[in-house]
């Protein structure tokens, strides 16, 4: 697995523990969702990779105590992900996320405007496409037909700014 952001490769500094496996007593962990609340009563710094499918109310309570939220992407065409990502920005979640699974490069400067921060790459898509090519394509996207998470103007903004009204013409 190939972890990056912005800045290129990361250490992964978030242990993953298996559902039969004790918590450890100090540190980072990252959980499944199914262990969430054994996590939560702990004194441990707490990530948890979820389904990109999964239910937010779940994860509500925990937002503030959450560091790190994995979002499984099964696969590059599948965009729930993104969705999910946006809407854990916008109610609060201020950790680091993280997309997981086969995304490709050109994805990702969409998952930055989503508010992700990081990328774990399975090995195949890693060899592909190498970091530089990640690092080039998170500053190809800088305008968006949606406002970003951070709340940066959309392509509508920007005309209606500009004095071109809301109208998109095709004249």
């Amino acid at each position: 697995m190939l972890l990056l952001d912005v800045t290129g490769a990361l250490d992964d500094l978030w242990p993953a523990v298996a559902l039969e496996a004790p918590l450890p007593v100090s540190g980072r962990v990252l959980v499944g969702l199914d262990r969430l609340d054994e996590a939560a009563a702990s004194p441990l710094e707490i990530g948890v990779a979820i389904a990109n499918d999964t239910a937010l109310d779940r994860l509500e309570p925990h937002l503030g105590r959450l560091a790190l939220i994995a979002v499984a992407f099964p696969a590059f065409s599948d965009g729930r992900g993104f969705s999910l990502g946006r809407r854990l920005r916008a109610m609060g979640f201020a950790g680091r996320l993280r997309a997981s699974g086969p995304v490709i490069a050109d994805q990702f400067g969409y998952l930055l405007q989503c508010g992700f921060d990081e990328v774990a790459l399975p090995e195949a898509v890693a060899k592909r496409q190498p970091i530089e090519q990640w690092l080039d394509r998170a500053q190809a996207v800088t305008v968006g037909y949606q406002r970003n998470y951070a709340g940066r103007a959309s392509i509508l903004d920007r005309r209606r700014a500009a004095g071109l009204g809301g109208e998109a013409s095709a004249r």
